[in-house]
């Protein structure tokens, strides 16, 4: 288990390599809980984004190291089993 000032080390070199990558629309609301809540940031100034192609369909961008930045811990919740008789 890694533990303390080495996990914040591999946190920030983790946030440091994706700062250059982007996140599609998609993959970025799923990460952050909902489409909702990914505007909702965007809003605030809190993800940077853009759509290069003004186009309807066109792929937004968002920068991916601020979409982990803010990302839900997305653990499927694990139904307890039935008890036989």
């Amino acid at each position: 288990m890694i533990r303390g000032e080495m996990a914040e080390i591999l946190l920030d070199n983790i946030l440091r390599l994706f700062s250059t990558e982007i996140f599609g629309k998609d993959k970025s609301a799923y990460y952050v809980g909902g489409e909702k809540k990914l505007i909702s940031l965007i809003e605030a100034g809190k993800i940077e984004s853009d759509k290069p192609v003004n186009v309807q369909n066109g792929k937004w961008h968002c920068n991916a190291a601020q979409v982990l930045l803010h990302c839900r811990c997305s653990r499927k919740k694990v139904k307890p089993k039935k008890r036989k008789r």
